[in-house]
């Protein structure tokens, strides 16, 4: 821990500085946590952004979001407005349903029409915003990809179908070049940022956004006190739907230092703002199970949004990432001030609601191990929804071999216990054995010494214990139908599916 607190000089609040469908905005007297859908639909009257569920659940208020990349170009990404507070936008751009078709309907707009894709219409919207940054983020190449670009929208009129359809018009439809444009807009959003530490205050409120991890050590080791919002996909519905009051907030979405991704020595370093977007293609090359699992993490707009610092240090039971990056032997950095501290992720989460960091630390990085030749991996997430749903089981497991034998075993899973946790007589279960019917029988056994689940409305207590113990069974299926050169064949001769159905 730090011996003195900084000295941190007072900074005058400035304007909320952007940029909204082509035009230049500065805001003052804005409350702090408005959130980006309130301002548009009230001050701007640009009531085409819905709102739908004020959690970031339907997608109905998708807007897109632009900043400078750093490298002279920009980058798009869609984002639920109802969860994103106004000042977060200060050096951005924002570009609404309004801003497209102002010359003519674009050709996903056409594609809507002629394909019937738009009943009561209170949906269409946010669908049209998030097919159209899909477009034009080269993300559109399938059926399959369109159905996971809108897989954070939901309609409850079409069916869907007509909307894919109108998607699938997009696959082979030319993105336009727009390097020019977005180069001289880059240019005009690094001016709108500014320097230094953004400070804005209203009504007693403060908001502050530095710009560096130093500055970041410094404004929060002198506010402990402050709330730390990334993507704000958790804090935002602290706002919206508990109605919390948050009298200071420190931003550290603009932070670039924690918005890297290094690789060194088998080991990758993500930055604490690097979102899940960013994460998924560097995780799927450490295991598809990791990919697999964040295309089903939540929908697209909270994946552009949610950090994989703030995943962590939210300390949730049943978030998807820390059992997969606890199986993996992960790390993260901590650090107070100028004091770095590093701890193993699974020591990191202490209980339910209380986690290893002290007043004024904040997560910096998480470290992976990248797999050896000898270990296999296996992840897997259980919810009562294919997409955006939050698990009732999510488990992941890491084994080590020499030769035949389990040396080491790392079985980790969310929504088991009141933290992400270690199946630790599990594990004793399987060390020291090969990794057959005989050793998983006695895992799994094992698994109601390591917990005693809850049962809530996702899931019974009895459904979360069988479904754990048929993951591990699962595991061992496919690595011995790998073994053998075949695909291992599971189903209820296989395993004991008799809790299915029973979620509460």
């Amino acid at each position: 821990m730090s011996g003195t607190m900084p000295a941190v000089p007072a900074l005058a609040s400035r304007p909320i500085r952007f940029v909204l469908n082509g035009e230049a905005r500065e805001v003052s007297g804005a409350l702090p946590t408005t959130t980006l859908l309130d301002y548009l639909r009230g001050p701007e009257r640009l009531t085409g952004t819905k709102e739908g569920c004020a959690e970031g659940d339907c997608g109905a208020c998708t807007v897109l979001v632009c900043e400078h990349d750093g490298a002279g170009g920009l980058e798009r990404r869609s984002v639920n407005a109802c969860i994103q507070f106004l000042p977060a936008m200060n050096g951005r751009a924002v570009e609404t349903i309004e801003h497209l078709g102002r010359d003519g309907l674009t050709p996903l707009q056409a594609a809507m029409v002629d394909n019937h894709a738009s009943q009561c219409g209170f949906c269409t919207p946010g669908f049209v915003m998030q097919l159209h940054a899909a477009w034009l983020t080269g993300a559109l190449a399938d059926r399959q990809s369109v159905k996971d670009a809108i897989s954070g929208n939901l309609c409850r009129c079409t069916g869907y179908g007509p909307i894919i359809e109108a998607g699938l018009e997009l696959v082979d439809e030319p993105v336009p070049d727009t390097r020019e444009a977005d180069a001289a807009m880059a240019e005009r959003l690094a001016g709108l940022e500014g320097e230094g530490v953004f400070a804005y205050e209203a009504h007693g409120h403060r908001w502050l956004a530095p710009t560096n991890v130093d500055d970041l050590a410094d404004t929060y080791a002198a506010h402990p006190d402050a709330v730390l919002v990334a993507g704000a996909t958790d804090v935002g519905l602290w706002v919206t739907k508990q109605h919390r009051e948050l009298p200071l907030i420190i931003d550290v979405s603009h932070v670039r230092d924690l918005k890297v991704i290094e690789e060194a020595a088998g080991r990758v370093y993500f930055g604490a703002a690097i979102t899940h977007r960013e994460a998924r293609q560097v995780l799927s090359g450490i295991h598809p199970d990791l990919g697999e699992m964040l295309r089903r993490f939540a929908g697209t707009q909270i994946r552009n949004a949610g950090t994989l610092g703030g995943n962590i240090a939210n300390g949730s039971p049943i978030g998807d990432l820390p059992p997969c990056l606890i199986a993996l032997g992960s790390r993260i950095f901590l650090r107070e001030g100028d004091d770095l501290r590093i701890v193993p992720l699974e020591d990191f989460f202490v209980e339910y609601g209380r986690q290893d960091r002290g007043r004024g630390e904040f997560v910096a990085a998480i470290e992976v191990p990248r797999l050896g030749d000898d270990q296999r991996f296996f992840a897997h997430k259980i919810s009562k929804r294919f997409d955006s749903d939050i698990s009732a089981v999510m488990a992941a497991f890491r084994l080590t071999f020499d030769g035949d034998v389990v040396s080491e075993a790392r079985l980790a899973f969310g929504g088991m216990a009141g933290t992400p946790k270690r199946a630790k007589a599990a594990e004793a279960a399987l060390v020291g054995r090969p990794f057959d019917a005989a050793a998983v029988a006695d895992a799994m056994a094992a698994l109601a010494e390591d917990f005693a689940p809850l049962t809530d409305m996702r899931a019974s207590r009895e459904y979360r214990l069988k479904s754990a113990q048929n993951l591990l069974k699962r595991f061992q299926l496919e690595q011995a139908g790998a073994a053998s050169g075949r695909i291992a064949v599971i189903g209820p001769d296989a395993l004991d599916l008799q809790a299915i159905g029973g979620a509460a």
